[in-house]
């Protein structure tokens, strides 16, 4: 999932105005060689062609399959590429695939995308562009996944094969894997080869979705890096009373009671917290948004009980979901008959915690806030860890000096997903996960899950060629 919550953490960049960030201008060596962005194109259009959503339609195994003949065509051997499919889901493939380096001793590096895709109905998008056909028009690509995540997945192998052909030996493996089920599904594909298969991808750390190139009329913005994300959990509110006849209302009422607490969650603000992450995403973007809002920024870094910074921050959604725990109502049900008093309404409401918030205190305070009105509050499953990955020199040091090459004065972003990806499942097995691409998108026009999803073809190549400096830079070695 190309999470949208990337988009708000560069919106920052966009109070620093027009004239703060000088258009980043293309070098000529900012793509790789013709025969590499020509075989990326192609596996591109191979994948976004398989169906690969969570349907009878979809097999998940067929584009696994497809990505590992371009590998073996290329001269990896049988032994280093594995389509591992789950008994019970034959259509739940995953690919894994290895470069291997020097024997060094340093552990791998996990180059991690998904092949799975949101449903797209042909009918909900334009008619001239068929959901599961790949058309190159007016400098994009067309198709379901070619931002979310068959572009990643298609740049990762063809620059391991390009890696490979070229001649290069890194001091640690380098390993690709496609996997099934991040959009939803019965078959996860991380969680499965964690499961059965970890020594194919145990790694130190890993690479994934996430982060992201950020643009605006034309304008590069910032290199996001997503090194820690909130954790999901819902919660059902229930409202009951005996109800009675419509004609003769009282006071207490099943949907009223069941308002009035949403009222209090909705009226609610949970305390500020930071971690390592959002220190470094509000100290990087106050200097760069000055003025009071860059102000408020910097008192709140030293002062996280400094309510009027937090209150002026919090206005703006994107920097409000990062300052702490959010909850809100999503899903709203009630009543049994136009002509009787409700008996029973219900609500969902989900909440993105903070990662080191327990659980446990926000299913309390939604609890107190509930009581005065008689609404029960009940979790919704369990919540799954997801603790921040640490932003290392190791890491964020190649990520900076390849974005300064390749696209002087952009800002490299660190910043915390509001949402979730698979990099939970590594980061709770404890393999540390950075997203990050130099994919370019355009923040006022993301369209992964949407109508006529598209990725710039200058963005996607770039895009790829970013990731072959950066994977070489953190891998090490050199020509054999």
């Amino acid at each position: 999932m190309k999470n949208p919550f990337i988009i708000a953490a560069s919106r920052v960049v966009l109070a620093i105005g027009a004239t703060s960030l000088a258009p980043a201008p293309a070098a000529a060596q900012n793509t790789s060689p013709p025969e590499y962005m020509e075989m990326a194109r192609s596996l591109l259009e191979e994948l976004v062609e398989i169906n690969t959503t969570d349907t009878e339609r979809g097999d998940n195994t067929l584009a696994a399959r497809a990505a590992a003949r371009v590998l073996l065509d290329a001269g990896f051997p049988a032994e280093d590429v594995h389509v591992l499919v789950p008994g019970d889901a034959p259509t739940k493939g995953n690919l894994v695939a290895r470069l291997r380096g020097r024997d060094t001793g340093l552990a791998p590096i996990l180059l991690l995308a998904h092949i799975d895709v949101v449903e797209a109905l042909p009918e909900d998008w334009s008619p001239d562009l068929p959901p599961f056909e790949f058309i190159e028009r007016d400098g994009y690509f067309y198709g379901r996944g070619v931002t979310d995540d068959k572009d990643e997945a298609a740049i990762y192998a063809v620059n391991l094969i390009r890696m490979k052909q070229e001649g290069f030996v890194p001091d640690r493996d380098i390993i690709v894997a496609l996997t099934a089920d991040e959009e939803g599904g019965p078959r996860n594909g991380v969680a499965y080869l964690l499961e059965e298969h970890r020594e194919l991808i145990d790694a130190a750390y890993a690479l994934n979705e996430g982060g992201g190139g950020m643009s605006q009329n034309g304008q590069r913005l910032s290199n996001n890096v997503q090194a820690a994300e909130k954790l999901y959990l819902s919660f059902f509110f229930t409202a009951t009373n005996p109800g009675g006849h419509s004609s003769l209302p009282v006071r207490r009422n099943a949907i009223y009671d069941l308002s009035n607490a949403l009222l209090a969650v909705q009226d609610h603000d949970f305390p500020v917290m930071f971690n390592e992450t959002t220190e470094e995403f509000f100290g990087r973007s106050a200097d760069l948004v000055g003025g009071e809002t860059g102000a408020a920024m910097r008192r709140l870094l030293a002062d996280p009980e400094d309510a009027e910074a937090a209150l002026l921050l919090s206005a703006e959604s994107g920097y409000n979901a990062r300052l702490r725990t959010t909850c809100v109502a999503t899903v709203l049900e009630g009543g049994h008959a136009q002509n009787a008093l409700p008996q029973l309404a219900r609500a969902n409401v989900n909440c993105r915690i903070f990662p080191g918030h327990d659980p446990a205190d926000v299913e309390a305070t939604l609890a107190e806030l509930a009581a005065p009105f008689d609404v029960t509050v009940e979790p919704r499953g369990v919540v799954t860890p997801s603790p921040p990955s640490p932003l290392t020199d190791e890491v964020l040091g190649p990520i900076e000096r390849i974005t300064e090459e390749m696209w002087p004065g952009v800002l490299v972003l660190p910043v915390m997903g509001s949402g979730a990806t698979d990099a939970l499942y590594l980061r709770n097995a404890g393999i540390p996960v950075y997203g990050v691409s130099g994919l370019f998108v355009d923040m006022d026009d993301i369209r992964a899950h949407g109508r006529d999803e598209r990725i710039g073809v200058e963005s996607f190549f770039e895009g790829q060629e970013f990731l072959y400096r950066l994977v070489k830079a953190l891998s090490g070695g050199g020509v054999a």
